[in-house]
């Protein structure tokens, strides 16, 4: 699909432009926006509008066809709710009706003209960005193992975003940084769909040295030995058990200046839970695949910002490996040496992304980080918690923490990738308390992600870190199966937000 940037003038107006199809709006008071109403020119539009056969509601629709005195084939009307400043919600609402509409038509491009200056707080650039990833996610598919591939709608596939003159530099970078961020969110989401047996360490150290060749990223990737070198015990206790030989990711871009301290994503990577020795039940056990769904995100967020070129230093770092169950495998009640020299007592094997995720966290204190941000598939207690709508946040209460915190909260609620933030409180780590170890990787009962955050925490205390908990986020269950790309969006946002700080 391809996207640029239109306006109209006195000579090339929006009713002489030949076009498959133009898309414009209209309210729920009946009115027209100021699109529809350059295509009323002998009010068929008002009076479809009157009729009642488009009601004006968020997402609501109407074709009209071979409109007298205008040049493009069709006319889309679209709801977009009340009149005045567009919700964000009724935008979105809009944004998804039209790729629905666009992705089955005849039509091989089209115009997209609604009022993406008057979306309540939000800019041009923004409003493009989000029709960009409405657009793009009708586009994917998760057939690429099928013998057969699903076939895919003819559909429109050049679209233009009809601006103001006064946009055009902006809207022109923001359908850059859209189609970027659509790419790396196809890659999570590609990287989360395919099958523990294709997917393996090995693939996303494949899929990482790729990358790194395609976009010129800094790149090392540590095999079992150098870890047994840097001490991780703990992370190599989770891969004991697998055949798959586990790999520890570092990708480098180091778009900013070089004195800048890098902002540091870690991404959970275990490419099959079977719970270990701690079997899990057998049921829906297929879908930890996703279980790496965190080292996915940081796979895709780093592809985004380097097409971006992204001025701004990011590490990114995925720690990878099976959890499964063997002769060799860690047992419930072993005890293990994290990088860090802390001993932990393994009460379940289940809770093993903690147990990777702390060797890691102590790894990136040697890039003397500006701020770490953690992405893991950490708990079902997450999903108890906070369903399918919000990624667990978690970080400590200070003045550095909260700033960290209302950083991803804003880039969260910009982006349409939610997180809510939960406590980390330093009563919960007496449900850590081990009798032969220096802590323990499950606590008693209750508050599981919160005592799952607080376990990771005790790894960060030499820099400002938040973890963000995705197991209700990165898939869907059911017959929507699939991996989401969530929270490349959110992440994205969150160092574009940085770049523009630093700059």
């Amino acid at each position: 699909m391809d996207f640029s940037i239109k306006t109209f003038d006195a000579k090339n107006t929006i009713a002489n432009t030949k076009s498959g199809v133009i898309a414009v709006g209209v309210f729920e008071d009946k009115k027209l926006s100021s699109a529809a109403k350059a295509l009323d020119l002998h009010g068929a539009v008002t009076a479809a509008v009157k009729s009642g056969d488009i009601s004006g509601k968020p997402g609501s629709t109407l074709m009209l066809r071979s409109l007298d005195g205008i040049s493009a084939e069709r006319v889309l009307l679209v709801g977009l709710g009340k009149q005045g400043a567009l919700s964000t919600k009724d935008y979105g609402s809009a944004m998804a009706a039209i790729a629905r509409s666009f992705a089955h038509l005849g039509a091989s491009e089209g115009i997209i003209v609604l009022p993406t200056d008057s979306v309540t707080e939000r800019d041009t650039a923004w409003a493009i960005q989000h029709a960009v990833l409405a657009l793009r996610e009708g586009l994917y598919r998760s057939d690429t193992l099928k013998s057969k591939k699903d076939p895919a709608p003819a559909g429109v596939k050049k679209i233009a975003f009809a601006v103001d003159k006064a946009h055009i530099t902006a809207a022109k970078a923001a359908v850059v940084q859209a189609v970027a961020l659509a790419n790396g969110i196809d890659l999570t989401k590609e990287l989360g769909n395919l099958p523990a047996n294709f997917c393996t360490p090995t693939h996303l150290a494949k899929t990482a040295r790729e990358m790194a060749r395609d976009f010129k990223l800094g790149i090392e990737i540590l095999d079992r030995k150098q870890m047994q070198a840097l001490k991780m015990g703990s992370f190599l206790s989770v891969s004991a058990g697998s055949d798959e030989p586990p790999k520890f990711i570092v990708l480098k871009h180091m778009g900013g200046k070089a004195k800048d301290a890098p902002t540091v994503l870690v991404g959970k990577g275990i490419t099959f839970d079977t719970g270990g020795i701690s079997l899990k039940p057998g049921a829906a056990m297929d879908e930890m695949k996703y279980d790496m769904c965190g080292a996915a995100s940081v796979l895709g967020t780093m592809r985004a910002i380097a097409e971006m070129k992204l001025k701004l230093n990011v590490i990114g770092v995925v720690a990878t490996c099976e959890n499964m169950p063997s002769g060799k495998a860690t047992k419930p009640g072993d005890i293990v040496t994290s990088m860090s020299g802390q001993t932990i007592e393994v009460l379940n094997t289940d809770a093993e992304g903690r147990l990777i995720l702390c060797d890691a966290l102590t790894y990136v204190e040697r890039f003397k980080p500006a701020v770490v941000v953690d992405i893991a598939t950490l708990t079902g207690a997450c999903i108890i918690a906070l369903g399918s709508h919000n990624s667990g946040l978690f970080t400590r209460s200070d003045a550095a923490h909260d700033q960290l915190a209302n950083e991803l909260l804003a880039a969260g609620k910009a982006s349409g990738d939610t997180a809510w933030r939960m406590p980390i409180e330093e009563a919960y780590n007496e449900q850590l308390k081990s009798n032969f170890a220096d802590v323990a990787n499950i606590g008693t009962p209750g508050a599981g992600s919160v005592v799952a955050a607080c376990f990771l925490e005790r790894f960060t205390r030499k820099y400002t870190w938040a973890h963000l908990d995705i197991a209700g986020t990165a898939w869907k269950g059911g017959a929507a199966k699939g991996a989401t790309g969530r929270p490349v969006p959110l992440l994205t946002d969150f160092l574009l937000a940085r770049a523009k700080q630093a700059a």
